[in-house]
């Protein structure tokens, strides 16, 4: 047993206790807001569901606006991403770059400033370039690596002239 390894085995809150799991949003959301309707007051609510009075407003104002399915689980995924390319220049550099494949990121660049003239802001060089790598159409530079001294210059050092 691990615990017991640990030297952990005397302590009755880690051994063989699970972690009690919370109960779902939405079903929490629910109660809270069938037990307001009935009368009860929304600070001692708060105060027992172990939320701020400022979430239960506003749990009862979404409930109040959009009804029983605003209650229900929602997505934390965001609507939009702020610094995400359009589609349709990610696809231009990416096409761009299968046409010549021999082409950097700049030359990429600078061909997109010609083609778009100011219909859309022209992403950055490390941008292209970040888009490039991400689709597999960027070769890596390989890294400087240390030589072993050759013979010749294995006992060259510096005169003591300078």
């Amino acid at each position: 047993m691990k615990l017991a390894r640990r030297g952990l085995e005397s302590d009755t809150r880690l051994a063989g206790k699970r972690r009690a799991r919370r109960p779902r949003r939405a079903s929490r959301d629910l109660r809270f807001v069938a037990r307001l309707l009935e009368g009860e007051q929304m600070s001692h609510l708060c105060r027992e569901f172990g939320i701020s009075r400022e979430t239960g407003y506003k749990i009862f104002e979404r409930y109040k606006d959009h009804g029983l399915e605003a209650l229900s689980d929602r997505s934390r995924r965001p609507v939009r991403y702020a610094n995400q390319l359009p589609a349709r220049i990610e696809g231009l550099i990416v096409g761009l770059k299968g046409n010549k494949p021999h082409w950097g990121a700049r030359k990429i660049r600078e061909l997109l400033v010609r083609r778009l003239d100011g219909d859309v802001r022209v992403p950055a060089k490390s941008t292209i370039h970040a888009v490039l790598h991400r689709h597999g159409l960027v070769k890596p530079i390989g890294r400087w690596r240390a030589r072993r001294p050759s013979p010749r210059t294995s006992g060259f050092r510096r005169s003591a002239l300078g």
